[in-house]
C-alpha cells in the first residue's frame, strides 16, 4: 500500500492484459472518463512472471511492468477465490487449480473434494470469499491499490452457466442463487456493486475522481 495518493488526470492507461475482453470491457468503463485504454498485449509487452505471495503483490507485479515498459501509468488486476476451511486456497493459485487446459469444473471439483476431506457440511462451514485488487502504477513506481471482497459460502453441486470461474459454486451472502446464475447486470448491483471486480472499480473511479 502506498501512503500518499496521487490523482490521475485523463490520459493514455495501459492496462497489462492480453485478454480482448478484458480491454474492451475497461475501455467501455473509463471512456467516459476520458481515458484512453491501450492493452499490455497490444504494445506487444511480455507477461511478467507473477511470483508475489498476495493479490495485492501480483497485482504490482504485472502494473509496474507495463508502466515501466510504456512509460505510462497502468492498471493491473489479481483475483481468486478463498475458502475459509481451506486456509484461503486456492486464493492468489486460483487459476492454477484449473491446471494448463483452464478447466475450472476440475478447480471446482478438487475445492469440493476438499471440503469433503474437512467434513464440511454446513453453510458455516463452507464459507468463502472472492477478491479482487486492482493496481495503478506509474513509470516512477508509484503504486495505488484498490480491493474489493465479496463473502458468501461455498455450495455444490455448481448451479449456473453464466460468469466464469469458481462462480457457478459461490453463493454471496444474503441471495440464494449463485454467481453462476446471476447476469452481469444483477452481479453490478443497485446502488452498491455485489461483485469483487465491480467493488474495486468502485473504489478506483472514486479515488481517481477525487
Amino acid at each position: 500500500m502506498t501512503v500518499s495518493h496521487r490523482k490521475l488526470e485523463p490520459c493514455r492507461l495501459v492496462l497489462a492484459t492480453h485478454n480482448k475482453g478484458k480491454l474492451k470491457e475497461i475501455q467501455d468503463l473509463l471512456a467516459p472518463m476520458g481515458f484512453e485504454v491501450i492493452s499490455a498485449g497490444g504494445l506487444g509487452l511480455p507477461e511478467p512472471v507473477e511470483d508475489g505471495d498476495t493479490f495485492e503483490a501480483n497485482a504490482a507485479i504485472k502494473a509496474l511492468a507495463a508502466a515501466r515498459a510504456a512509460n505510462l501509468p497502468a492498471l493491473a488486476d489479481d483475483s481468486g477465490f478463498c475458502v475459509k476451511a481451506l486456509d484461503g486456497d486456492p486464493g492468489i493459485f486460483s487459476a492454477r487449480w484449473a491446471g494448463p487446459e483452464k478447466d475450472f469444473a476440475v478447480a471446482m471439483q478438487s475445492v469440493e473434494d476438499k471440503l469433503q476431506e474437512k467434513g464440511a457440511q454446513t453453510p458455516e462451514q463452507r464459507g468463502g470469499h472472492f477478491v479482487a485488487v486492482l493496481c495503478l502504477a506509474w513509470p516512477d513506481g508509484h503504486t495505488q491499490h484498490y480491493r474489493g471482497e465479496v463473502h458468501g459460502e461455498v455450495v455444490w453441486p455448481p448451479r449456473g452457466l453464466e460468469g466464469f470461474g469458481y462462480d457457478p459454486v459461490f453463493q454471496p451472502e444474503g441471495f440464494d442463487r449463485t454467481f453462476g446464475e446471476m447476469t452481469k447486470e444483477e452481479k453490478k448491483g443497485i446502488g452498491e456493486s455485489l461483485s469483487h471486480r465491480a467493488r474495486a472499480f468502485d473504489l478506483f473511479k472514486a479515488a481517481i475522481s477525487s
